[in-house]
């Protein structure tokens, strides 16, 4: 029988006469739209090509400045070392005397005289000569001059084995002093000999602004010919990355119309067998039950008692097969779900030998109706009566309370029963052979973009949960 009497709170979690439940637990949640699913917009696939033009400049900025930096450093460095063999070649060596490594100031003058003319300029900004134990034998800063330091490990090497030398110079140093404040400097040294063979080391320091100044140099030769190169290939791809737009779009309009198509011809096909058997199969087993029935009694009056007996239960069994075509009619469409709306579907579904046998209170919110499209009231009856299937032929249920209620934003259906219950993660991971409609259900709802909920225990009946998108 079927009421629309008012239901338990659907918020208690025991049914009278059933145990208590254990708390809902997620069947089905809505499937993530495959990203092949999305539209094409054209606005967003150029922002988006935009977008990555300028990831890949600013990549190409940094890396080139990077690697500018570096190559410019390396120029440099070689630039001021291959300058300071000339200057010590050609320049220094021959000023140097025995009487400078001695400390002569005669001989300190005359140094200093050479330097100041041809080695000081707007590049060289220090000189120093040292003697092997680390004194200053010269300087362009008369300070350090006669102030002995320890020299380096690199300092040292260069003057066992003669070589030229350039590195970023410490200016920490306590021999570096007055060389601070002058900005990061490069400092290059190699040896020199006194006319007797005794080894000088001569120093340089230069300003780290050459390095700086052709780092900027090789960028904007190296920046014009990337901007220029990423220029051509954007003005090359975006006629190619159009018309691939294009085709895709088709491609996906295509899809869409097909899926649509697909869905319009399963519904027609379904209304056309449902229309053929009603207009067909269905009035010929009236018309027959009618002539069976007609005949008993004429078999009654003829004195046939026998006979008229069988026609009778021939008759009963053509009206029985009429019922059942029609439950099975309005399964496969019901008629009065596009009519007179899913309130409607229901209690004929409810009034089906399903739900026949099942003492079933109904109660649909008018709100929740208008809240669902033509999709969700087919997702919403199919899910309940897929419940009421369940309670009436495995759950032996005499009771189901179904509830379709509004709340903001969603639409819930609720599907309650006083059966047997079951557990919950045997039918879901491990279902018997054939029983699979638990999970083809779950899927169904989690394709639609619902969220089914569940909360059952053996002996404990049944409840289902349905979350609808409004």
């Amino acid at each position: 029988m079927t009421s629309d009497a008012g239901v338990q709170a659907p918020g208690t979690d025991t049914v009278p006469g059933v145990g208590a439940r254990p708390a809902f637990r997620v069947v089905a949640e809505p499937r993530p739209r495959a990203a092949s699913d999305e539209p094409v917009r054209r606005r967003t696939v150029v922002v988006q090509l935009a977008l990555a033009t300028v990831v890949v400049v600013l990549l190409v900025a940094v890396g080139g400045a990077f690697a500018s930096r570096r190559l410019a450093e390396r120029e440099a460095v070689t630039d001021a070392a291959q300058t300071t063999d000339v200057l010590a070649d050609a320049v220094v060596q021959p000023a140097v005397t025995d009487a400078l490594a001695r400390g002569d100031a005669a001989a300190v003058a005359e140094l200093q005289r050479v330097v100041t003319q041809h080695v000081l300029t707007d590049r060289v900004v220090r000189v120093k000569l040292w003697s092997p134990q680390g004194r200053i034998v010269y300087s362009d800063e008369p300070r350090l001059v006669g102030r002995t330091f320890d020299l380096g490990d690199d300092e040292r090497e260069v003057l066992a084995d003669p070589t030229t030398r350039a590195e970023v110079s410490d200016l920490d140093e306590p021999e570096n002093v007055y060389e601070r404040g002058r900005g990061k400097l490069l400092e290059v040294y190699r040896p020199v000999w006194t006319p007797s063979g005794q080894p000088l080391l001569f120093e340089t320091y230069w300003p780290y602004s050459t390095v700086t100044a052709r780092a900027s140099d090789l960028w904007r030769g190296f920046s014009g010919v990337i901007a220029s190169s990423l220029l051509v290939l954007v003005v090359l791809l975006v006629p190619l990355v159009w018309r691939l737009l294009d085709r895709l779009q088709r491609a996906q309009a295509q899809r869409v119309l097909l899926l649509q198509r697909a869905v319009e011809a399963s519904d027609d096909e379904r209304r056309r067998i449902a229309g053929a058997l009603h207009d067909g199969v269905v009035q010929e087993l009236a018309a027959a039950s009618f002539t069976v029935a007609g005949s008993a009694e004429q078999a009654g009056s003829l004195g046939q008692p026998a006979l008229a007996t069988r026609l009778h239960v021939a008759a009963g069994a053509v009206r029985s097969s009429i019922r059942g075509l029609r439950s099975l009619l309005v399964d496969i469409y019901p008629p009065s779900l596009g009519r007179a709306g899913l309130a409607q579907a229901l209690r004929d579904l409810t009034e089906s030998p399903t739900g026949r046998d099942l003492d079933v209170h109904l109660e649909v919110d008018v709100a929740a109706e208008q809240a669902l499209d033509d999709e969700g009231q087919r997702l919403v009856f199919r899910v309940a009566q897929e419940c009421l299937r369940n309670a009436a032929r495995h759950a032996r249920a005499t009771r189901v309370d179904v509830v379709v209620r509004a709340e903001p934003g969603r639409v819930l259906l609720e599907v309650d029963d006083d059966g047997a219950g079951f557990d919950a993660d045997a039918v879901l991971h491990a279902p018997e052979h054939g029983h699979f409609g638990t999970r083809v259900l779950a899927d169904h709802v989690s394709a639609a973009g619902a969220t089914l909920l569940l909360s059952t225990a053996p002996g404990a009946g049944c409840r289902w949960r349905m979350e609808v998108p409004a």
